[in-house]
């Protein structure tokens, strides 16, 4: 569910009929057209007419343009590149409705701008027609991620787009980077200081006034050719028969001036059109129905209520009012914003006995609140109850009916009003503190969150409402998400249960959520049926009610079941499905997705992509704070470096993991990474480290391997069996998978050679459906046998569960063709039969060697590389693909400590090796 978008945001101001034409002006923005500029920038003071010159050269230009009026909402980055996004798509940009969903869509991690705005640009860079951005009220933002955003978009976009800034200030760009590129027009306050020339047209032409030419000239001086105050200068003169000594009754500085001239205006307005300025100024856009409502009065008659809105709005037009139309159908608009500021300042001015005081504009900005409520336009209705002082309203606001304003895109503003407020509202209202805790949450605030859910609970009243029990079920769910950062199932179960004790049924989003965290404790126990079925109910409500974030990470779950399963074709598709849910540029809880992928691409032994998916996921990980998820990308991609057979920048990087692991704290994945380490132990011959660390850690599986390498296969066997039975217990096929296949192995070098056959009959059967082939390749030369053995039948079926009627029965393998994939999956990587692997269990290379065995493939492909031929003309000779000669080269060089093809020749002719 997201907020809505503003057409009138968007909306080109047209020109005014009479308005005075400032050619000197348009020439100068033509030119930064012509030279091909990337930015205009407008930097002007207030009223000095920054927007009217924009909306004539855009009317007048053969470009197309969009436009996009900013306002102090857009501060958050999220909303800015919506409207930014939604702006470009009025002149045809085809921004994706992945980018859109993105930045509209609620999300409790950081928005990753940069992405955002480089999926952006990769729209804009097909654009045939070059175009014209503006960015209009530029200093209202005044966001340092938004300037950055920004400056990212103007450094980097295409040469068919030209953006242009309007602004009071300069904005925090890199203005003299592009100032001395010849990449800025500026056009600043001296520029847009009208002539007396100009100044004579414009009180003749469009206020009806005929002034002299000595009264243009020391009009022109006394407001210094500022715009705004000529029109309050028109506007007031239109009361006074001697123009000459009116203009000669003021001066000073544009803040005096506009406090004079405002006074002037007013007092010439009837009473209903001074009362009509002054109360609907609270509001940022007008409408006729709008004002109407605004201006009802419950204490005592106005004379406003028998005026139509709408028809006093578009006199005000008719008479130059500074009043901005904001559609073609002259529905919504806007006062001028240094007019606004004005009768703001009146406003806030005026006494009991003029206005009403204090007290009645806190009123009109309830009656706001309201009508912007019955339309949908909650974040409005927000601002207008915080301006109104109304905290009830404001907090029950925050709900959002149904699904909180935090989810709706606004977090920030919920986040800082909430901050503004003194502790003792906060704990007089438990609510609102537990609001507080819930937008800390969404934005990764940690720290002090667990405060704010005592002090809720402390001035919980003692009776147990249905309202106060759906407190005590947030209060719980927000628990229970923490625990999930820190992976603590037990936590996360006893509060997600908890939880869903208190909350209300219908309060859908809370529940969803907290269905999906015990989903997630279910996963952690080890339970993967009781978290599969958590995960399918969070995905079917969170799709009904709109919940994306929860639809993508319960989906995900199921994935990592789907995965654990053996199912990797499915595992496969509901990842993708992830990644389309986290949308173009994805959202960093994607990272877990790619991982996915990366894992069933290895095991696929699609090793490019496996690594493409493997850093895509590393990079999303570094978007979180405080994350383990980088830990977990830095293993496997270790891991996928050994598959390559390059060792030492494997034992690297799972050097690097582990100390990040520990400097952070992340005790839970130090299991896996001593899983990783003894794998490279082994491969360079440390089998006394590799135990010793197995034993650490308890790895079980992995203890079994080094009483493999040790030749120990009796007490290999022992833990094996021991191992598999506790696997079969818990139902994990993926670890059953893995236990089998070293039994098999095992019991080949242990001399059972049927026994072997029959477990590996069964390993066929398990993997054949999930596609494995990495599985085997791992495990090297002896699984090379094995599976050769195996081919040596051909019947049609399977027996059950490797059943044999006796020694003299031949196995019968059913898959024959997966078993010739397999092989010719040994034969690319250059493990024939004879040929010794680093990879085989029970081999152990010597550590005191100063390099690693070859394969035969591998020293086929050195001696092309010596007879000088190039990868291209390698891969056509084996008949391989390039990518395969390329992971070849890599695991020669790293085998032979080479970086280079003619250091790595040069060091195999030292050994002998050609």
């Amino acid at each position: 569910m997201s907020t809505p978008i503003l057409s009138t945001k968007l909306y080109i101001p047209p020109p005014r009929s009479k308005a005075v034409l400032r050619p000197r002006l348009i020439e100068r923005l033509n030119e930064g057209l012509l030279l091909q500029r990337k930015l205009t920038m407008i930097s002007a003071s207030a009223g000095c007419g920054k927007t009217t010159l924009l909306s004539q050269w855009i009317e007048g230009s053969p470009l197309p343009a969009a436009w996009l009026s900013l306002e102090e909402g857009d501060r958050e980055p999220a909303r800015f590149l919506a409207y930014l996004a939604a702006a470009l798509q009025t002149i045809g940009v085809d921004i994706g409705e992945g980018v859109m969903s993105k930045l509209q869509a609620p999300s409790p991690v950081p928005l990753p701008v940069e992405a955002i705005v480089t999926a952006i640009l990769n729209h804009i860079a097909i654009l045939p027609d070059r175009f014209i951005l503006v960015l209009d009220d530029y200093h209202v933002v005044d966001s340092k991620p938004i300037d950055s955003a920004l400056g990212f978009l103007i450094e980097r976009m295409p040469p068919q787009m030209h953006v242009v800034i309007a602004s009071r200030h300069d904005p925090d760009l890199p203005l003299a980077r592009l100032r001395a590129r010849d990449q800025l027009t500026e056009v600043r306050t001296s520029d847009l200081r009208f002539t007396s020339a100009e100044t004579s047209e414009f009180m003749r032409r469009v206020m009806g006034l005929d002034l002299s030419a000595e009264d243009a000239a020391l009009l022109e001086s006394r407001t210094e050719g500022w715009i705004a105050g000529l029109q309050l200068a028109a506007l007031s003169l239109q009361g006074h028969q001697d123009a000459a000594t009116f203009i000669r009754s003021f001066g000073g500085k544009h803040r005096d001036v506009l406090d004079y001239l405002v006074e002037e205006v007013l007092q010439q307005q009837p009473e209903g059109i001074q009362d009509f300025l002054l109360y609907t100024s609270i509001l940022d856009r007008l409408c006729g129905s709008l004002c109407e409502y605004v201006l009802m009065s419950e204490a005592r008659d106005s004379p406003m209520n028998a005026i139509s809105g709408q028809e006093t709005l578009e006199y005000l037009e008719r008479v130059n009012l500074f009043i901005v139309p904001l559609d073609k159908e002259r529905r919504w608009y806007r006062y001028h914003h240094l007019f606004t500021d004005a009768l703001r300042q009146r406003l806030s001015r005026k006494g009991t006995s003029e206005v009403g005081g204090e007290r009645d504009v806190s009123e009109l900005h309830r009656r706001a609140s309201e009508w912007h409520e019955r339309h949908k336009l909650l974040l409005e209705s927000f601002h207008h109850a915080i301006a109104a002082q109304d905290v009830d309203r404001a907090a029950r606001l925050i709900e959002g009916e149904g699904m909180p304003l935090v989810f709706r895109g606004a977090i920030g503003p919920v986040l800082h009003w909430l901050d503004s407020l003194p502790k003792e509202e906060l704990d007089a209202r438990p609510a609102l503190n537990l609001m507080h805790a819930s937008a800390m949450l969404m934005v990764g605030q940690m720290t002090g969150l667990e405060p704010k859910l005592q002090a809720a609970e402390t001035h919980l009243h003692a009776a147990e409402d249905d309202y106060t029990r759906d407190l005590i079920g947030h209060i719980a769910s927000i628990r229970a998400t923490l625990a999930v950062s820190k992976h603590q199932p037990d936590t996360i179960m006893a509060e997600s249960r908890r939880a869903l004790e208190f909350l209300n049924p219908h309060n859908l989003p809370v529940r969803t959520a907290t269905i999906w965290t015990l989903g997630y404790a279910y996963q952690l126990q080890g339970d993967r049926a009781a978290a599969g079925k958590a995960y399918q109910e969070a995905v079917t409500i969170s799709q009904k009610i709109g919940h994306m974030m929860i639809d993508m990470m319960a989906t995900l779950g199921l994935g990592i079941i789907q995965e654990a399963e053996n199912q990797l074709y499915v595992a496969a598709e509901t990842y993708r499905r992830v990644l389309h849910l986290a949308g173009d540029p994805p959202l960093p809880a994607a990272c877990e997705a790619h991982l996915g992928l990366a894992r069933i691409c290895r095991e696929w032994n699609d090793l490019d992509a496996a690594e493409q998916h493997g850093q895509q996921a590393l990079s999303l990980a570094g978007q979180f704070e405080h994350t383990d998820r980088v830990v977990a990308c830095e293993v496997f991609l270790a891991r996928l470096k050994l598959s390559r057979g390059a060792l030492s920048e494997a034992v690297a990087m799972l050097a690097k993991a582990d100390h990040f692991a520990r400097q952070h704290h992340f005790a839970h994945q130090l299991p896996h990474i001593a899983e990783a380490r003894v794998l490279a132990m082994l491969q360079q011959g440390n089998v006394r480290s590799a135990s010793q660390l197995a034993q650490k850690f308890d790895l079980k599986l992995s203890q079994a391997r080094v009483l493999l390498a040790q030749g120990d296969t009796a007490a290999a066997l022992v833990i094996l069996e021991h191992l598999q039975a506790d696997m079969e217990v818990k139902g994990w096929a993926d670890e059953q998978l893995k236990v089998k296949v070293l039994q098999a192995l095992a019991l080949q070098a242990h001399g059972e050679k049927l026994k072997a056959a029959q477990i590996m009959a069964e390993v066929l059967g398990m993997s054949e459906p999930g596609g494995f082939i990495r599985l085997f390749i791992d495990e090297g030369q002896l699984m090379r046998k094995l599976l050769s053995a195996a081919t040596m039948s051909k019947p049609k079926q399977l027996p059950l569960r490797g059943a044999v009627d006796g020694p003299e029965q031949k196995l019968l393998w059913p898959i024959h063709d997966y078993l010739e994939r397999l092989l010719h999956a040994f034969d690319v990587e250059g493990l024939e039969s004879g040929v010794t692997s680093v990879f085989v269990p029970g081999f152990v290379q010597p550590a005191e060697s100063l390099i690693e065995p070859l394969s035969r493939r591998e020293l086929e492909v050195l001696q092309l590389i010596a007879d000088g031929l190039s990868n291209r003309q390698i891969s056509e000779r084996l008949f391989v693909a390039l990518s395969t000669v390329k992971g070849h080269n890599r695991m020669i060089f790293d085998k032979l400590q080479a970086t280079r093809r003619t250091e790595a020749v040069a060091r195999a002719r030292e050994l002998g090796l050609l």
